[in-house]
């Protein structure tokens, strides 16, 4: 199999990068770009401080700040507008998962034109867009290291992944500094989504020598310092080792792909407005366990490398070990099931038939270990509730 490889062309890493914006742009001989947010952060400040970033380097900023928590096909409409209306000619991307997939999506279609159903798996979309500079203060998502965009068109309520490099950053900023004020729940959520994310890129069918290196870094990291990031906000060398984990998760399964568990967790909130990282913790130990039969070896080294298994275990005994390991932190954070999330049961398995058709349709669970049927999708939907 070959593998294709891609990254943003140049990324900046540390604390204090962003400080760097103003260079970035001119490397990138923009003049003129849209800075695609949220109301959070031009309510704390941070987009007014990136703003004054950019115009100290002699640019034409412009800001977009009615992005959506999981951005839905007509919450871009406005989008598209700010970026005519400014004649913009680079897109940044700046917040958690939800304004960077904004980001992405406004770059293809102020470019391209069309719909956002129009780029949906299993189309790879490589044609004309808006360079994107991408600027996480999340560390979970992984986005500004990805060629993927996640859509929910509100027509079928189906979040549609879309992939290609179109949609990849030509830059990235990162800047463990921009997470410090994340609430322990956020921390949390995000911060399992990395694992997850680190996890399927290393046992899906898609894997790779460049995958598996990042991968497995970014788990012996994550095992280390996503609980202290959880208990300890102020805890500087957690937040900046999990910001860097959920970097190489994210270049991890860009290059390979995600599993059962992101197939599964996508329904869960286009339907009922979960968030994503959360919706993943939900999922993260049934779909594990379903999914070791399928390559227990490589399952047993994500035990290993996370701390949970010692290099002697045999195989049998560190992926259970997984299990064990993944449900204690599911625990220690406070993962809740989703009918303690407050999800309606009669809903939940009125829509389990359309969900399972949704994950099997989004092409992530043919690449598990596993390769699960519709049936045995809704068996471990009604089992995570």
């Amino acid at each position: 199999m070959v593998a294709n490889i891609s990254f943003p062309r140049f990324l900046k890493l540390g604390p204090g990068a962003v400080e760097d914006l103003g260079s970035v742009l001119a490397d990138l001989n923009v003049e003129r770009p849209l800075l695609v947010t949220d109301a959070f952060m031009v309510g704390n400040g941070s987009a007014e401080r990136l703003v004054k970033i950019i115009e100290a380097a002699g640019k034409t900023p412009a800001v977009f700040s009615e992005t959506v928590p999981d951005p839905t096909t007509d919450s871009l409409q406005a989008g598209l507008d700010a970026v005519a209306s400014h004649a913009a000619d680079a897109i940044i991307g700046f917040g958690g998962g939800s304004p960077m997939d904004t980001a992405k999506a406004l770059a293809v279609l102020s470019e391209q034109g069309g719909v956002m159903r129009d780029f949906k798996a299993p189309r790879v979309y490589s044609g004309p867009a808006l360079p994107i500079i991408a600027i996480p203060t999340t560390a979970g998502s992984g986005s500004e290291a990805t060629q993927f965009t996640i859509i929910t068109d509100l027509a079928t309520d189906e979040k549609m992944l879309c992939p290609g490099l179109s949609f990849l950053p030509i830059a990235s900023i990162v800047d463990s500094d921009l997470t410090m004020s994340m609430p322990p729940r956020l921390t949390a959520d995000t911060g399992v989504d990395a694992l997850t994310h680190a996890i399927e890129a290393y046992v899906s069918k898609k894997a790779n020598p460049i995958s598996d290196g990042l991968a497995l870094s970014a788990m012996k990291t994550i095992g280390q310092y996503l609980l202290r990031a959880y208990r300890d906000g102020s805890d500087r060398e957690a937040r900046e080792a999990m910001m860097h984990a959920s970097t190489q998760a994210g270049m991890a399964f860009s290059n390979a792909s995600v599993c059962l568990v992101h197939g599964m967790s996508r329904p869960i909130g286009a339907h009922f407005h979960v968030a994503h990282g959360l919706s993943n913790a939900m999922l993260l130990p049934a779909v594990t366990a379903f999914s070791i039969p399928g390559a227990r070896a490589r399952y047993a080294d994500c035990a290993r490398q996370l701390g949970a298994a010692e290099r002697g275990d045999s195989d049998a005994f560190a992926s259970n070990k997984l299990i064990e390991f993944i449900d204690t932190l599911c625990a220690d954070v406070e993962v809740p099931r989703p009918s303690a999330y407050g999800v309606d049961r009669e809903r939940w398995d009125s829509l389990i038939p359309l969900m399972a058709e949704q994950a099997l349709a989004s092409g992530s669970p043919s690449n598990n270990p596993v390769v699960p049927t519709a049936d045995e999708i809704a068996e471990l939907y009604r089992a995570v509730y």
